[in-house]
């Protein structure tokens, strides 16, 4: 079994590849050299985030727009988070692509049937 770093790295040379950038989206805390903690990231924020490519069709002007896309890799047995399934909701309630991932071909799959894909289907509200 992959840990999830391994599958995100896969993801993201499978989809870099594709010219579908993805970002390692990153939350937690560090200690200073003075001693303090200081957060980073927000809760509920997918791993890997990203703009997926989009060609409008004639209908819809003919332009290229980019849609955010959050993807939350797990592993074959990996669970969200409690508060990991709303932002994904929330992603997909406003256009954008909210899926879980488990391999590279999860990712291809949200990124190229885009809205008709099941993986983005099960967390549209």
């Amino acid at each position: 079994m992959s840990s999830e770093s391994s599958t995100q790295r896969a993801i993201r040379a499978k989809l870099g590849a594709m010219r579908i950038p993805m970002f390692r989206y990153q939350v937690g805390r560090f200690l200073t050299p003075e001693g303090a903690f200081v957060h980073i990231g927000e809760k509920g924020v997918s791993d890997l985030i990203g703009m997926t490519p989009y060609v409008v069709k004639q209908e819809d002007v003919g332009r290229t727009i980019a849609v955010f896309t959050a993807l939350e890799v797990k592993t074959t047995k990996g669970r969200l988070r409690e508060e990991q399934a709303p932002f994904l909701r929330m992603v997909n309630s406003m256009g954008g692509l909210g899926a879980v991932v488990r391999s590279p071909e999860d990712a291809e799959a949200v990124t190229t049937e885009m809205w008709k894909c099941e993986l983005v289907k099960k967390y549209t509200p």
